[in-house]
């Protein structure tokens, strides 16, 4: 693995003397475990991988020196579950008796066959305009619980290749389904006739989040989450002779956020309510990991989400700020601010709305169920040319400010995990 960076900064001290001397967060301890979270002999921490294990296994030792104990039901840090991936063997769509090319063609099918015409009455069309914005309108169609049968524009093309190449390479799903749903890019006026014939290969495999459980003192059966997804890309075409995506920032950077803050909150012994440290697994390939986290807790009894996403770096706003995914859609952020008040450092609002981050992270399943649940980052997402590339390296993290930004979210949940303050619950989706 070729080094190609090393910004280790010094130490800036943006909370100020009083504050560090309460968060005692190490850049030492910061540094060993982002740096063997992001080592090359995890192999980019791929589901289905003997690198991901290995970074299970290690973050499973961090929670037991800790001291944390299981989410009720385990006997282990372990939260397994099941998952089936899905490979094409055969498929093939036509429209008014015109055989669609594979290329125009995206099949969101989790069963080992299906077949389809328009004598079929469940199948239902749908169009994505050449207006629409096309990654929201496939996401919902996605959620869908009935066949669908999709026309999308060519307008859409370029990103209609990407978002293909997306899906079947990480074509997963938590449950079998007889239904799918088909997007077809095309300019046809009107169908008449159309048939799908699909045939897959299903393969059940497991897969774990790793969750450690703090319990609350006061209020045991309120909970407050921080988590970050431990998961990332795996191995690419070489460059240079590196064929690894550490995936140090994206998301070593959080992963090591939640074990140094469970490490602290442990030493603290004072938080009311219960704190639960969940580290996902494959957020890469469509956030399954903490899809099925969700469905195991009642949103009711959630308090509160911070989800650490890629806070390795100093973000648009300098090096004493980070952003929140989301901020207006709840007084989580306020809240924040408020803890933070007379230190230098700053929450802000997400500065990159327009991509729709507030659900492309591993928080948006609680926030669509009304949890104020929110994404914390620091990554300028305009400019950054390592995210998913074989050099988004530890040497690329800046240890200084990343400890600070750890020291931030410790101080600024302080009235949250105290029960001092309850963030403003989100409105949940209904579509």
């Amino acid at each position: 693995m070729q080094k190609r960076y090393l910004i280790l900064g010094l130490s800036l001290g943006f909370l100020g003397p009083a504050t560090a001397q309460k968060i005692k967060i190490k850049e030492k301890e910061v540094a060993r475990i982002v740096r063997t979270l992001s080592a090359d002999d995890m192999q980019g921490r791929q589901v289905f991988t003997a690198g991901i294990q290995k970074a299970s296994s290690f973050i499973q030792q961090e929670f037991k020196k800790i001291g944390l104990e299981h989410l009720s039901g385990l006997n282990t840090y372990e939260q397994s579950f099941t998952t089936y991936q899905i490979k094409p063997t055969s498929q093939q769509v036509t429209l008014n008796g015109d055989i669609i090319p594979a290329e125009a063609v995206i099949a969101s099918v989790a069963t080992e066959e299906l077949n389809l015409t328009q004598n079929n009455p469940a199948v239902k069309q749908a169009n994505i305009t050449a207006s629409a914005n096309f990654v929201a309108e496939a996401g919902k169609y996605l959620n869908q619980t009935e066949n669908t049968l999709v026309l999308v524009d060519p307008a859409h093309a370029a990103i209609f290749k990407r978002y293909k190449n997306y899906l079947e390479h990480s074509n997963i799903k938590l449950q079998k389904q007889p239904n799918g749903v088909i997007f077809i890019l095309t300019d046809l006026p009107q169908i008449n006739t159309f048939t799908v014939a699909i045939k897959n290969k299903v393969t059940e495999q497991t897969l774990n989040n790793v969750v450690g459980v703090l319990p609350g003192k006061s209020r045991k059966e309120e909970f407050v989450i921080f988590s970050a997804h431990y998961d990332h890309i795996g191995i690419l075409e070489p460059i240079n002779g590196d064929s690894i995506a550490n995936g140090a920032d994206d998301d070593a950077s959080g992963t090591t956020a939640v074990i140094e803050l469970a490490k602290h909150f442990k030493k603290q012994k004072n938080n009311e309510r219960t704190l639960i440290f969940v580290a996902f697994t494959a957020e890469e390939v469509g956030g399954f990991g903490s899809q099925y986290f969700s469905k195991q807790l009642d949103p009711l009894k959630i308090s509160a989400m911070f989800n650490i996403e890629m806070i390795g770096k100093e973000s648009q706003f300098g090096p004493n700020a980070g952003f929140i995914t989301g901020f207006e859609r709840s007084d989580f952020g306020t809240i924040l601010q408020k803890n933070l008040a007379g230190s230098p450092y700053q929450f802000h609002p997400d500065p990159y709305t327009q991509q729709n981050l507030f659900y492309r992270s591993d928080n948006a399943t609680l926030a669509r169920l009304g949890v104020p649940a929110h994404s914390i980052s620091s990554d300028k997402l305009d400019t950054d040319k390592l995210y998913h590339s074989v050099d988004d390296e530890f040497e690329s993290l800046n240890i200084s400010n990343m400890t600070q930004i750890i020291k931030a979210i410790a101080k600024g949940a302080t009235s949250i995990i105290s029960g001092a303050d309850t963030p403003t619950r989100i409105p949940p989706l209904t579509d």
